[in-house]
């Protein structure tokens, strides 16, 4: 605060101090030769000028203050800077700025909610022609209803992941923490896969170390780690490996799930931004369909939830992704 208010003040310091030499310069060369005289009005004048800067600092302390601290909150830029008029303008100023910003930050909420809605009714809209298409694939013959049966799932997992990343940012207004066991919800997101094992001829293994291993979580969103968790190790698995493995297990205090499949893994280059948004890496080139959306929403949802995500990866031998409780 003091250092702002001297280097605020330094050029007026020294241009006083010009002005003390140069007049006793110009006393001294009129023939007034009296040191003692001239050096007492070099004293009275700094002292003078000692006063002023010393006013100037005490009626605008708060405004320095103010200056001098990063602020914290938003609200604080309505705090007041004292009754100068330099403090009382810069006032005004934070103010009008405060209601503006506010203003602004209420209008992108609303559109935000709006955009969140939009997103949310269509995406169950979508599901019911979807739904309808599933039964009338019924009624055809093998193969046609397979494939038309593979491509709604595709349609419902991009619809379900669009609601995802729009319903991310609301996430803590969706968040149910309650008791969940973990071995019957590895299961019910297994048998929910089924056909996504059987179209690409992989066989899910669950071992679990004790079947009554549970932990405090939201079970929605936790549903949806686990089965994007499966969902990656089956697309990167498909063709080179018939099995992943699912693994429940305590580890020093902690509740694990691990999902490992024995497929491409991942280059190394691209291991610390495999959770950056959008980021598809050199997979993502060979797999078209990739949207580096997955990994990301996998990441960000655990965060909330205060679990960790772990991931290990060698190129031609696999990876294991952890869910850390």
């Amino acid at each position: 605060m003091m250092k702002l208010f001297l280097r605020e003040h330094a050029m007026l310091i020294v241009v006083q101090f010009m002005q003390f030499i140069l007049m006793a310069g110009i006393v001294w060369l009129a023939g007034f030769r009296n040191l003692e005289i001239i050096m007492y009005s070099v004293f009275l004048g700094s002292f003078v000028l000692f006063l002023y800067l010393l006013y100037y600092y005490l009626s605008r302390r708060k405004f320095y203050e103010r200056l001098s601290e990063p602020i914290q909150r938003l609200d604080e830029s309505l705090q007041e800077l004292g009754h100068v008029p330099i403090a009382e303008k810069l006032n005004e100023l934070l103010r009008a700025q405060y209601n503006a910003y506010e203003k602004q930050m209420i209008d992108m909420s609303k559109k935000q909610e709006e955009h969140l809605s939009f997103i949310d009714r269509w995406t169950h809209q979508m599901k019911t022609p979807l739904s309808v298409i599933e039964l009338m694939a019924k009624e055809l013959d093998e193969p046609e209803s397979s494939s038309f049966r593979e491509e709604t799932d595709r349609l419902k997992t991009g619809l379900n992941m669009a609601l995802y990343m729009a319903r991310l940012k609301t996430i803590e207004q969706d968040l149910h923490i309650e008791k969940i066991t973990l071995l019957p919800l590895i299961q019910e997101v297994s048998q929910h896969n089924k056909r996504l094992f059987i179209r690409n001829g992989i066989y899910p293994e669950i071992v679990t170390e004790k079947k009554g291993i549970a932990v405090e979580s939201d079970e929605k969103w936790l549903f949806f780690i686990v089965t994007q968790l499966i969902h990656n190790a089956v697309k990167y698995s498909a063709g080179k490996s018939v099995k992943i493995v699912i693994t429940i297990k305590e580890m020093a205090g902690q509740a694990i799930v691990e999902v490992k499949d024995s497929g491409i893994g991942i280059p190394k280059e691209d291991k610390k931004r495999i959770f950056n948004p959008f980021y598809t890496g050199a997979n993502g080139r060979k797999f078209r369909e990739s949207t580096g959306v997955g990994l990301y929403l996998v990441k960000e949802v655990a965060s909330y939830l205060g679990h960790d995500i772990e991931a290990e990866s060698e190129v031609g031998i696999g990876s294991t992704f952890r869910i850390v409780f």
